[in-house]
């Protein structure tokens, strides 16, 4: 069995080059030659799932429709009105 051979990668340019060379090219063939890249990944929001009755998920979903937003979206803005319901009561 043959051993694969990474490719030289030629010199560029610019990115536009780059891109337009790779359209044409397996990037495969040139992983050894590409550089190391680093980054820093913060996710900073988080779901949660919440297990709803069927009855009261079929009824937020049509209140949603009718109102044209994502159910989530709607659960999420009456969710955030009683809990401020709840900090006026508890202070």
């Amino acid at each position: 069995m043959a051993k694969n051979k990474t490719k030289t990668m030629p010199k560029h340019r610019s990115l536009h080059e780059t891109v337009e060379f790779f359209e044409t090219h397996d990037m495969g063939d040139y992983m050894d030659a590409m550089p190391e890249a680093h980054f820093d990944i913060n996710l900073q929001r988080r779901t949660h799932v919440i297990a709803l009755d069927d009855d009261l998920a079929d009824k937020v979903t049509a209140i949603a429709r009718a109102k044209h937003v994502p159910s989530q979206t709607l659960i999420n803005s009456w969710l955030r009105e009683k809990i401020m319901e709840q900090a006026k009561v508890a202070s």
